[in-house]
C-alpha cells in the first residue's frame, strides 16, 4: 500500500471497475426486497453546480447504504431536456437547441461519472428523444378520449419576455417562475388536463404520505384549497346582454362565509367576468380598466396590499334575503379564476373589501359582535382592525342580521345556507382553489401536442401516426417558434382530408411528471410502461429534491401517477413513498448564482481534492434538509480527514498481522476501543437509516478514528485485531459517502475488490457491555478522584475503593468520615470533618 493518498489515481481505478463490471445495473428480482432511490433529474444546462452535487450525493449515499443492507437497489439518471433555456442559448450561440442540449448532456454525464455516482446508465433517458415523448403524446390522446383533456379560449398567465403561457403554479409572486418578468393576462386557445377531477384524491392522499415533510404536504393542501361554502345568486335589477347574444339576469357568487351575508353592502366582479366584458363593448373607460387589470400582479401577497381600484357598473344586485339593492362594481382585486369571478363584499369583516369600500365611499355594516357588548360599534370605519383576533370565538354572535341575530358564526352558516336553499337560489357546495392544468406552450423546444386541427375542431393524432416528431435541424430567430413559422410542417392529411398539426408544445412539466416510471422500463417499445417492471419498482422508495418543487412538479407527478393507474399501466396510488427536500447551497449567506458571482465550480474542486472530498464536505457541512454554507477551509478539512484515514490504515498494515478477536483475552484498553467501535456502528446505522443525518454519522466516525489514534495497541496480535475491526467498520460505514478511497482501503485490508456488495456492519451487543464503570469521588462536594470499578461491584466494595484511594486519604487525613453516599454508576461523595 502506498503511504500517500492520491485521489485522482484511486478514483480513476474505482470508476473504471464499476463501469467495466456494470456494477450498478439491476433487473427485477422478485426474490429480493427492492429499493428505488431517485434524485430529481437535471436540466442539461451545461455544467453541474454545487446544488446538483449536493442533491445527487445525498441520493447516492442512501442508495449505496440500502445496497449494503442486501436490497436490490435501482438508482437511474436522465435528463429533463426540453425547455426554454435551450432556445435562448441556441439564439445566443447561433445553433439549434437539440445540438446544444445533446452536447451539454454528454459533458454533464461525464461530470456525474467523475463524482462516482452509482447510476444504472443502461436506463438513461432524455425527454427530448422521440422514443420518450411518443408515449407522452399517446397518453394525452387517451386522456382526450376519456374526456379528461379539453381545449378552450381562456384568460391565461402570459410571460411577455418568454412569449409563452404559464400555469398558475408557475406564477411566483406575480412574476414568471423562470425569468422573473411581471406576468400579464391574455386570452388565447389552450389545452387543459382536468386535474380538478382528481382534487379530492390528491388532497386525501396527502394524509398517507407520512414519509414526506409536513411543510410540503401543507403547501399542497393549501394549493388544492378545499373549502365548504355556499354558491348562490343575486338577481340583477336589469339584464345584461352577454357577448354571445344571451342575457345575464343574475350574478353567481361562492362564499365560505354565508354567515356574513347580512353585511353585504356591494358586490364586485372580476375584470374578465362576462358582465364586465359585455359592458366594456360600449365603454372605453371600462375597456382600458380591464386591460390594466390584465397586467397587474395576481400574487396573493400583492393582491392584499395593492391599491384597490374599481369602476361602478351602474347595475344593482338584489340581496336574496332582504331584497335590498346593492351596487355592482368591477374591482381589480377579484380574480376570474377563483370561485365564480364575483364576490359579495362585506367590508366590516374583510380587509380587502374594507379598503375598497373606504376608497370608493361605500357603506360598512357590522354583523358580528360579542355577547357582552352593549354597543354595535365595530371600530373606526377608516382604520382596519383585525376584529376576530382580539375576540373570544365562543362569545361572537351575529348582529344587525334580522332573524339571525344572536346566532354564532357556525350556526349562522347553517341557518343562512338553509335559507338560501329554501329560496331556491343557493346550495351548500365544496369548492377547490385548484384549477385545471393548462399544458399548452407557444415555444418550439418541447413535445408537439398530438392533435390535428380541422375546420375549427380538433382530432387526436392516431396511435399509428405517433410520435409527432419535433424537427431538430432548425434555425432560431428569437421571434417565432420554427414549427409555427413552417407552413409545410403544419400541413398534413388524415384519411385523405387536409388537416394541420397543432403548433403548440407541451408544458415541460408534462415530461417530468412520469419520467420516474419510465426508468423502470426505458427501452420498452410496446407501450408507455411495462406493467410488470413498473409494479416491481414503483413506488419510488426515496425521492430527493428541492422544496421549490413542492407544488409544481410534485403535485403534477402525483396527478400523472393516478392517471397512469386508472389507465391500467401500474397499480400503486402514489409515486413517491419518502421525500427528502435538501437545503440550498449558500455562499456568504446567499444562494449561489452566476449573477451574484459567488458560484463554486465542482470540476475545479474534483481536480484539486478529488471527488471523495467534495462528497464528504457536502454531507458533513449540514444535515440534508438544511442550507449548507460554503466554507473553503472546511473543504480542506474534509481532505485532511481522508488523508488521516489513509495514513492510519497504512500504519496499521505496516505493524503486522492481527489475530482473531478473543473478547475474554482483551485488556481494558482494548475492550474500550472495541466498545467504541460498536457504539459507532450503532449510532451510524441509526443516522443513516432512521434519522438520515449523515453529518452526525461522519462526526461519529471521526471520533472513532481519534480513539484509534489514542488507544490503538500495535504491539500485540489482540491489539491489532481490535484496531483492524475498528478500521474495517470505519471503511464500511464511510463507503456510501466516500466510495473511492474506501474501495481501495477495503482491498488493502485483505478483502475482495467489490466493496459494493459487502454487508453493512452489525453491532455486537456483547461488546457494548462495560466490564468497568468510571465513577467520580468527591470529598465534601469537591472532586478529588476518579476510579474504575467493576460493573457488578457491590456498594460496600465501591465505598471501600473510594476510601482507599490515595487522594481521598490525603483530603480526609485527620478528619472523621461521617457519611459515604454512593450514587450507582456515577459518583461517591464522602462527608468528613
Amino acid at each position: 500500500m502506498k503511504d500517500q493518498y492520491h485521489p485522482a489515481e484511486i478514483e480513476t481505478i474505482a470508476q473504471k471497475f464499476w463501469a467495466d463490471t456494470g456494477a450498478f445495473e439491476v433487473t427485477e428480482d422478485p426474490s429480493r426486497e427492492k429499493y428505488y432511490c431517485l434524485a430529481m433529474f437535471p436540466y442539461p444546462s451545461g455544467k453541474l453546480h454545487m446544488g446538483h452535487v449536493r442533491n445527487y450525493t445525498i441520493a447516492d449515499v442512501i442508495s449505496r447504504y440500502q445496497r449494503m443492507l442486501g436490497k436490490n437497489v435501482l438508482q437511474p439518471m436522465g435528463w429533463d431536456a426540453f425547455g426554454l433555456p435551450a432556445e435562448n442559448a441556441a439564439i445566443k450561440h447561433k445553433t439549434a437547441p437539440a445540438k446544444w442540449t445533446y452536447e451539454n448532456i454528454e459533458y454533464m454525464k461525464d461530470q456525474l461519472k467523475q463524482l462516482g455516482f452509482g447510476y444504472d446508465w443502461s436506463r438513461e433517458l432524455a425527454t427530448c428523444k422521440p422514443e420518450y415523448y411518443k408515449w407522452e403524446q399517446w397518453f394525452f390522446t387517451r386522456l382526450y378520449e376519456k374526456g379528461l383533456v379539453y381545449k378552450k379560449t381562456a384568460a391565461v398567465n402570459w410571460c411577455p419576455n418568454d412569449q409563452t403561457v404559464l400555469a398558475n403554479e408557475q406564477v411566483i409572486d406575480g412574476c414568471c417562475w423562470r425569468c422573473d418578468t411581471a406576468v400579464e393576462k391574455k386570452e388565447i386557445p389552450q389545452w387543459f388536463i382536468k386535474i380538478t377531477d382528481y382534487a379530492e384524491e390528491l388532497l386525501s392522499g396527502l394524509d398517507k404520505l407520512d414519509g414526506w415533510p409536513e411543510q410540503v404536504r401543507t403547501m399542497q393542501r393549501n394549493w388544492i384549497g378545499k373549502s365548504r361554502g355556499v354558491e348562490f345568486s343575486f338577481k340583477l335589477t336589469e339584464a345584461v346582454g352577454d357577448i354571445d347574444g344571451s342575457e345575464i339576469k343574475s350574478l353567481a357568487v361562492y362564499t365560505t362565509r354565508p354567515d356574513t351575508l347580512m353585511g353585504v353592502t356591494y358586490t364586485s366582479i372580476a375584470a374578465e367576468h362576462p358582465i364586465a366584458l359585455a359592458l366594456a363593448k360600449n365603454n372605453p373607460e371600462l375597456a382600458r380598466f380591464i386591460q390594466d387589470c390584465k397586467t397587474q400582479s395576481v400574487a396573493e401577497a400583492d393582491m392584499a396590499t395593492m391599491e384597490k381600484k374599481g369602476i361602478a357598473t351602474g347595475l344593482e344586485a338584489i340581496h336574496p334575503i332582504t331584497g335590498e339593492k346593492t351596487p355592482v362594481w368591477i374591482a381589480n382585486y377579484v380574480l376570474m379564476e377563483y370561485g365564480t369571478g364575483a364576490i359579495m363584499a362585506v367590508p366590516a369583516h374583510d380587509e380587502r373589501d374594507f379598503a375598497f369600500a373606504n376608497k370608493h365611499g361605500l357603506p360598512i355594516k357590522q354583523v358580528f359582535d360579542t355577547i357582552s357588548s352593549t354597543e354595535n360599534t365595530l371600530f373606526d370605519n377608516k382604520v382596519w382592525q383585525d376584529w376576530y383576533a382580539s375576540k373570544n370565538a365562543n362569545e361572537v354572535v351575529m348582529v344587525n342580521s334580522q332573524e339571525f341575530d344572536g346566532l354564532s358564526p357556525e350556526a349562522g352558516f347553517n341557518a343562512i345556507a338553509n335559507k338560501l336553499t329554501e329560496l331556491k337560489c343557493g346550495e351548500i357546495k365544496t369548492n377547490y382553489r385548484l384549477r385545471d392544468w393548462g399544458v399548452s406552450r407557444q415555444r418550439y423546444w418541447g413535445s408537439p401536442i398530438p392533435m390535428f386541427n380541422k375546420d375549427g375542431g380538433e382530432i387526436p393524432v392516431p396511435a399509428d401516426r405517433l410520435p409527432v416528431l419535433l424537427p431538430e435541424d432548425v434555425e432560431m430567430d428569437g421571434i417565432q417558434s420554427p414549427i409555427k413559422a413552417d407552413a409545410e410542417w403544419r400541413k398534413t392529411e388524415l384519411n385523405g382530408q387536409a388537416v394541420e398539426h397543432e403548433t403548440d408544445t407541451f408544458d415541460t412539466f408534462m415530461e417530468s411528471s412520469w419520467y420516474y416510471a419510465r426508468y423502470t422500463c426505458p427501452n420498452y417499445s410496446e407501450g408507455m410502461l411495462d406493467s410488470d417492471a413498473a409494479n416491481y419498482w414503483l413506488p419510488v422508495d426515496q425521492y430527493v429534491g428541492g422544496i421549490e418543487h413542492a407544488i409544481l412538479h410534485l403535485l403534477y407527478a402525483r396527478f400523472f401517477h393516478k392517471l397512469m393507474r386508472d389507465e391500467g399501466l401500474l397499480d400503486s396510488d402514489e409515486p413517491f413513498n419518502k421525500l427528502l427536500c435538501q437545503g440550498m447551497v449558500l455562499k456568504d449567506g446567499t444562494k449561489m448564482s452566476k449573477s451574484k458571482g459567488n458560484t463554486v465550480d465542482p470540476q475545479a474542486l474534483i481536480k484539486q481534492y478529488g471527488a471523495d472530498t467534495v462528497r464528504l464536505f457536502t454531507m458533513f457541512a449540514a444535515p440534508p434538509e438544511q442550507s449548507l454554507e460554503w466554507n473553503d477551509s472546511a473543504v480542506e478539512g474534509a481532505h485532511r480527514f481522508l488523508r488521516k484515514l489513509w495514513k492510519t490504515v497504512h500504519a496499521h498494515l505496516q505493524a503486522g498481522t492481527p489475530t482473531t478477536i478473543e473478547p475474554a483475552e482483551l485488556n481494558q484498553s482494548q475492550q474500550n476501543l472495541r466498545r467504541k467501535t460498536h457504539e459507532t456502528i450503532a449510532k451510524v446505522s441509526d443516522d443513516f437509516g432512521r434519522r438520515q443525518t449523515f453529518n452526525t454519522a461522519i462526526a461519529a466516525v471521526m471520533e472513532l478514528l481519534n480513539e484509534v489514534g489514542k488507544s490503538a495497541d500495535r504491539q500485540t496480535p489482540h491489539g491489532l485485531a481490535v484496531e483492524r475491526e475498528a478500521l474495517e467498520a470505519a471503511v464500511l460505514v464511510l463507503s456510501p459517502i466516500v466510495p473511492h478511497i474506501c474501495s481501495t482501503l477495503w482491498q488493502e485490508l485483505g478483502h475482495g475488490d467489490n466493496l459494493l456488495d459487502a454487508s453493512w456492519p452489525q453491532v455486537d451487543d456483547s461488546a457494548l457491555i462495560k466490564s468497568t464503570i468510571q465513577m467520580v469521588i468527591q470529598v465534601n462536594g469537591k472532586l478529588r478522584a476518579q476510579i474504575d470499578v467493576p460493573a457488578e461491584a457491590k456498594k460496600e466494595d465501591i465505598e471501600q475503593m473510594a476510601r482507599d484511594h490515595e487522594n481521598v486519604q490525603r483530603f480526609t487525613e485527620g478528619q472523621t468520615i461521617r457519611k459515604v453516599i454512593v450514587v450507582p454508576n456515577k459518583l461517591v461523595n464522602i462527608v468528613a470533618n
